[in-house]
Formats: C-alpha cells, sequence, structure tokens
C-alpha cells in the first residue's frame, strides 16, 4: 500500500498552542473536580441537560468563522430569511432558540411510568436546531471537495482532535482528491467553566479553523443534535462535496483503504445510496438500567432496524442529503447511530456491512494482543477504539517503510 508523505515541519506556532491547549485543559479539569466534590451545579445540570441557550445566556453575536468576521444575524428560525430555489435556506437560520417543553406530555400516562432520567429529554425532543457559535461557511465553498471527514468530538478532549489532525484528518489532496476535515461539539455542560472553555475552543478553532460549534450542551443524549445539525448545515453549505466519512475521535481511520473503497463504489456505480460501516442488525433496546445505553420500554419497544456502529461510517453525499430530509419528520431518539437506522429505514435502505469496519475493537476481546497489531491496522478501515497517544504511535508504525506484514491479513 502507498505510504502518506511525511509530514512537513511546522513552526512553533502550534506546538505551543498545543502544549498550551493540554496545559489549560488540565487546569480546567482540576477546577471541575473541585466543583462537582462541593456538589456546585449539579442539580442545575441534570435538569439541564438538554439546551445550551436555554440553560444560559447565548453568546452574544453571530457565529464566528475562520475569517473572524460573522455571519448577518437572522432572529428566529428564519421564515423571512433568503432561501434558494429548492428552498434550501442561503445561511443558517437558527440564530435565536426559545423553546420551552412539551407540556402536554406530562398528561400522558406512559409520561408517569417513564425513567426520570428521559424526562427532559423527552419533554424538550422537539428543539431540533440551535443557534450556532463557530461556523466554516467556506470550509466547502470552493468546490472540489472529495471526502469530508466529520469528526464527533467534545471542547475538553483537544488531545484527541490534535492527534486526528496529525494522522487521519489531516487535510491533503491524494490523487487529486481534496480531502477536509471538521469537528463537532456543542457547548460544555454546567457546572465545568464554561466561559474559560468557551474561550478556549474559540482560540484553537482561530488557529485551526475546523471546528462547528452549537449552543446545545454536549451530553450523551444530545448526540442525535450532533446529526441532524450537521446534516441540516451540510445541506446548506457543504451539499457539493462527494462523500462524508463520520466518526469519533477515537478512532483509527486508513485513508488510503478508505479512499480505495470509495473507487470500487464509484467504479461499481453503487454510490449513489452509499451507507457502509460496522453494521448491527436485529438489536434490541437494552433494558439494563446500569447501561449507558439504556432504553425504558416507555420510550421504544420494539426491534431496532439495523444501523451503523456510531464509532465510523462512510455515506455518499447524495444520500446524507436525503437523510436530512426524511430526519425532520422523525422523532428525535437518545441514541444517534440507531437514529440514523430509522432515518434509512424510512427510506427503505439499510446500512451496508463491511469487514473493515471495526468499531468494536478488532476483537471485542479486549485483552487480545491483535486489538494492537499493526498489520490488522494496515488493512483495516476504522478501528476504535484508541486514546490520543495510541493513535500517534499506531499511524506511525502502520506508515513507516520498518513495517513488514507477510501478506494481506483477513478477519
Amino acid at each position: 500500500m502507498d505510504h502518506f508523505p511525511r509530514r512537513k515541519r511546522v513552526g512553533l506556532l502550534k506546538p505551543l498552542l498545543s502544549l498550551s491547549l493540554v496545559f489549560a485543559s488540565f487546569l480546567m479539569i482540576h477546577k471541575l473536580k473541585l466543583a462537582e466534590r462541593d456538589g456546585v451545579g449539579a442539580k442545575h445540570a441534570r435538569e439541564a441537560s438538554w439546551c445550551g441557550s436555554k440553560c444560559f445566556p447565548l453568546k452574544k453575536g453571530s457565529a464566528k468563522n475562520s475569517l473572524g468576521s460573522s455571519d448577518p444575524p437572522v432572529v428566529g428560525f428564519g421564515p423571512g430569511a433568503q432561501r434558494a430555489s429548492n428552498g434550501t435556506p442561503v445561511s443558517w437560520d437558527a440564530q435565536v432558540l426559545n423553546c420551552s417543553e412539551d407540556a402536554s406530555v406530562r398528561t400522558k400516562d406512559w409520561f408517569r411510568r417513564l425513567d426520570p432520567r428521559f424526562h427532559q429529554f423527552v419533554l424538550h425532543r422537539h428543539c431540533r436546531y440551535f443557534p450556532m457559535l463557530l461556523n466554516h461557511p467556506e470550509k466547502c465553498a470552493d468546490g472540489g471537495v472529495h471526502l469530508l471527514m466529520v469528526v464527533k468530538s467534545v471542547i475538553e478532549q483537544h488531545d484527541r482532535r490534535e492527534a486526528v489532525r496529525q494522522t487521519w484528518g489531516r487535510e491533503h489532496t491524494v490523487d487529486g482528491k481534496r480531502i477536509k476535515t471538521l469537528f463537532l461539539l456543542g457547548s460544555p455542560t454546567t457546572g465545568k467553566d464554561t466561559k474559560n472553555l468557551q474561550k478556549l475552543i474559540e482560540y484553537e478553532d482561530m488557529v485551526y479553523g475546523d471546528i462547528l460549534q452549537w449552543d446545545f450542551m454536549d451530553t450523551f443524549f444530545n448526540l442525535t443534535l450532533k446529526e441532524v445539525n450537521f446534516l441540516k448545515w451540510f445541506d446548506i453549505y457543504c451539499s457539493g462535496v462527494q462523500f462524508i466519512f463520520k466518526g469519533d475521535d477515537d478512532v483509527f481511520v486508513n485513508t488510503h483503504n478508505l479512499l480505495q473503497l470509495i473507487g470500487f463504489k464509484v467504479e461499481e456505480r453503487k454510490d449513489a445510496d452509499l451507507f457502509v460501516g460496522d453494521t448491527i442488525s436485529k438489536a434490541i433496546p437494552i433494558r439494563n438500567r446500569q447501561s449507558k445505553y439504556y432504553i425504558p420500554k416507555e420510550l421504544y419497544d420494539k426491534p431496532y432496524p439495523p444501523y451503523a456502529g456510531g464509532g465510523g461510517f462512510l455515506m455518499s453525499s447524495q444520500l446524507a442529503r436525503r437523510l436530512f430530509v426524511v430526519s425532520e419528520d422523525l422523532e428525535l431518539y437518545p441514541i444517534d447511530d440507531v437514529f440514523l437506522g430509522m432515518c434509512l429505514q424510512k427510506l427503505r435502505l439499510a446500512p451496508e456491512i463491511h469487514p473493515g469496519f471495526r468499531t468494536f475493537g478488532i476483537t471485542r476481546r479486549k485483552v487480545s494482543p491483535m486489538n494492537s497489531e499493526p498489520c490488522f491496522y494496515k488493512n483495516l478501515i476504522v478501528v476504535h477504539k484508541l486514546s490520543a497517544q495510541e493513535l500517534l504511535g499506531m499511524w506511525r508504525v502502520v506508515h513507516s517503510d520498518a513495517l513488514v506484514c507477510a501478506q494481506r491479513t483477513s478477519m
């Protein structure tokens, strides 16, 4: 397989920024621990885990772009905002959010039986699009982007974003095919040093110009908001992109193999409805109340449609636009990858399974030495889950001329 060219030396600015951000992050974490120990803001965080601007004031001004300017302010969801001939807004039109709870839900018998952990989600799941704090409408403005790498992250995970930028998320051109990268963020949850964390992420974005941020709180239940807000953003600003890889900030992506897969699908003319990943079929909601993925029967009581693990999947831009349209008519669901499976089901499509996507690791037995074998990484496409240091180390080994794999490895 071809190797990536060696990374050119950069000036001192970015390394110094990385060190300063990491140091600042340690300080933020220390403050957070003190606040948690004292119980400061804990009750408010539980009650307000769904929103951003509703829970703490929206930052003054419009979303900033990489040039330091702002989008023109638009009030509300923009019924009078300028729109293209196909009805698509020409700019982000959710600038002011005043989304109160749906009080009628409280009268339902099933809501009274519902686990209280899901009350705020259900009461506010009609709140779909949020104001943007950081925007990059210029990312695809000049056209010709072949592959857009879209990475879910949170503010405190600067080290993961930096590792992605140095490895599979590096913006470059391969055989004339341009690759661009964006990170998706919400706002820091209440109880953290929100003001300083926000300044930190704004400074990081000023240097790299690759962050989209919305004003909803970055919680597990709000991951689906990243899906729907990105799909809307993509439809407005980036619909000319040909393919989208969407994944977490703790995965290893073999960019060369990913481009090869795209090339095969294009040659076979199977790219229009492309949605491929580590597909999970015949899954049912988890009823274990201790599980991160617990879903009560009152919220969903039937088998899940086939869906791709959210650690990493590939889709065509044509399908992404269709997903955006159907997503607007579906109730939000607290598990983001299952929600996309529901959208695909509405389109009468199913995600394609591919053995190169390993969103549960190379093997599910975490202690297996296969999970750290570079020759597997050389021949796979996506592997989950690695720390920032593990990703950097594995990337160097996989792309080293010293690595010799006896034969192509299959799993």
